[in-house]
């Protein structure tokens, strides 16, 4: 019986947990908090959130990477971004156990804004474990699987695809490759399952899962879909694997998003 990731009430289920952190990973989430509070402080930092799959439980050693959100008092700056940037490159150095590490930032105006309450609000109050300070989720409302939730959190694919194919056309390394697929792999992948999300009825951040799913709805992109999800947990260094996830499965499921769901509300 698949998972629903809701709550009786049927809305959205916060799917990560502090206690739910693998014991390998402990030693990461701690050097990443004493890494946090010493680069910026009180002052600057409301709160810090960890998400992805630590967070669930379901990390793999060596494979998987630390994701973290900060939320500022203000809008971040140059020299947050900065000193983001080298929080990342000490944490990664130091531990073997993760493949990365991703430190987003952003002001708490926004996070709590009209405009974001059903992007950025929804992944502060579903998708983030609260980690540092007074959790955000507490001023926001409760979510449901909605065609209004799929729009304003995925409904801008259009724009992805053209960074994307620029970004293709100026890797020279395996490694810029594969940074680019599996970004990609992702996005396409969680794109697709929230194209169907309201059909289905519930949540979840299973990558497998999600590209299972949207092939019960898409079965003749069902192929594409599984690579998709296949170069997100293992990514490619063969170019022209993105290109058909840009040209091809990317440009259709833009337009079939905008179809079903219409466009994401356009930001300043």
């Amino acid at each position: 019986m698949r998972v629903s990731g809701l709550h009786r009430d049927g809305t959205i289920a916060r799917e990560g947990r502090l206690d739910r952190v693998p014991a390998v990973f402990g030693p990461v989430v701690e050097a990443a908090r004493v890494e946090v509070t010493s680069a910026f402080g009180a002052h600057r930092l409301h709160s810090a959130y960890l998400y992805g799959s630590i967070p669930r439980g379901t990390a793999i050693p060596g494979v998987s990477d630390l994701d973290v959100l900060l939320a500022f008092r203000d809008e971040p700056g140059d020299a947050d971004h900065a000193r983001a940037r080298a929080v990342e490159d000490a944490l990664d150095q130091r531990f073997e156990q993760i493949n990365g590490v991703g430190i987003l930032l952003c002001g708490t105006r926004k996070l709590l804004s009209d405009l974001e309450r059903h992007d950025l609000g929804f992944f502060v109050a579903c998708l983030c474990t609260s980690w540092i300070g007074d959790d955000l989720a507490a001023h926001l409302p409760s979510y449901r699987p909605t065609s209004l939730l799929a729009r304003e959190t995925n409904g801008d694919l259009d724009a992805a695809l053209v960074r994307w194919s620029h970004q293709a056309a100026e890797a020279t390394t395996s490694t810029d490759a594969e940074v680019l697929t599996r970004g990609i792999g992702r996005r396409l992948v969680r794109t697709g399952f929230t194209l169907i999300m309201p059909r289905w009825g519930g949540w979840t951040s299973d990558l497998g899962q999600e590209a299972a799913l949207f092939g019960d709805y898409y079965p003749h992109r069902a192929a594409q879909m599984t690579i998709a999800a296949d170069v997100a947990r293992r990514p490619s260094a063969d170019l022209s694997v993105a290109g058909m996830l840009i040209d091809d499965l990317g440009r259709w499921l833009a337009d079939e998003y905008t179809a079903v769901h219409g466009k994401k509300a356009p930001r300043p």
